[in-house]
């Protein structure tokens, strides 16, 4: 069985994994990485760019590592091969929480109980819920699916295209790392400096791909195209900037705006400023649209792979 072909079921199973299986509620690899590179920042941590950056290749680089040592010990065996890529998969994509996660909100939302809607958002993104009313919290939940759609399930798919296991690995633990010190407190201004640049350099690509697959599965291609073209260099993040605004265009609504990230306020640009604003229902349709990125992002990445592999072979 060629390579190709390995990483096609065991991407495909890995995903399937996801659908039926979602995040293990204890246990989670994710989990115990994120704990691995909390011991090492205890040791490590500066106020400083360098020690930062050691931070980062110590806990990005142990996890591709890893994932060489575990490729190698299987390379021998088809069926382990595809198997040991369909675990690697299941962990490091989330599709399934993301949408379970964004459900439960709507719900909430469709009941009438925005309290309860408010409680939840934090499992979802770190936005302030007591600033929000129901339609901010509807916002703040599409714009989170978007966005997570490219972390949480395409980027993973395109690096364990390109890199296999360890580049399955590799990007999680990346991305991991930017949502533990990426962000802009005083505490990792400097020490979380490197892996947010890191962040932004592997995401490129999958955020690429998310924005041209909700071009594709949406509902309104010419819209998302126009409002990725129009929009997306105004996001302060050069990876969410394409996908928020491709989904707002293919969903036809309004994202952006001023938000808030515990106490601190943003003013962010509107993304599809001639779309209308957002409601509870198109949490939903967030939702469905995610879901069809991630499978067309599956065939697009085994399809590549499978290319690639046929060529150096």
């Amino acid at each position: 069985m060629g390579a190709g072909r390995v990483h096609a079921y065991g991407a495909a199973v890995g995903l399937i994994g996801d659908l039926l299986l979602g995040d293990p509620r204890r246990g989670h690899p994710v989990a115990a990485f994120g704990r691995a590179a909390s011991v090492v920042e205890r040791v490590l941590w500066r106020d400083h760019r360098g020690w930062g950056a050691l931070h980062t290749v110590v806990c990005a680089g142990g996890a591709v590592a890893l994932g060489a040592v575990a490729t190698r010990a299987v390379r021998t065996s088809a069926v382990a091969s595809a198997g040991l890529t369909g675990v690697a998969t299941w962990a490091v994509v989330g599709g399934t929480s993301l949408a379970r996660e964004a459900r439960a909100i709507g719900r909430a939302l469709e009941a009438g109980d925005v309290e309860a809607a408010r409680a939840r958002l934090p499992h979802l993104c770190g936005r302030d819920p007591q600033a929000l009313d129901a339609d901010g919290i509807a916002r703040a939940v599409v714009e989170s699916v978007a966005e997570n759609t490219s972390d949480a399930v395409v980027g993973a798919l395109v690096w364990g295209a390109m890199g296999g296991v360890p580049g399955l690995l590799g990007f999680r633990a990346v991305n991991t790392l930017d949502a533990m010190v990426g962000h802009k407190s005083a505490r990792y201004r400097r020490y979380g400096w490197a892996s947010a640049r890191l962040d932004d350099v592997v995401g490129w690509p999958g955020a690429r791909l998310t924005a041209v697959l909700a071009a594709v599965a949406g509902g309104d291609p010419r819209g998302a195209v126009t409002a990725w073209r129009a929009d997306a260099a105004k996001h302060p993040s050069p990876n969410a900037g394409p996908v928020e605004a491709s989904f707002a265009g293919a969903l036809g609504v309004r994202l952006g705006g001023t938000l808030s990230y515990g106490g601190r306020v943003e003013h962010r640009p509107v993304l599809n400023g001639a779309g209308r604003g957002v409601g509870t229902r198109d949490i939903e349709r967030a939702v469905r649209l995610s879901r069809r990125v991630g499978w067309l992002a599956l065939g697009v990445c085994v399809a590549a792979r499978h290319i690639v592999k046929g060529r150096t072979s």
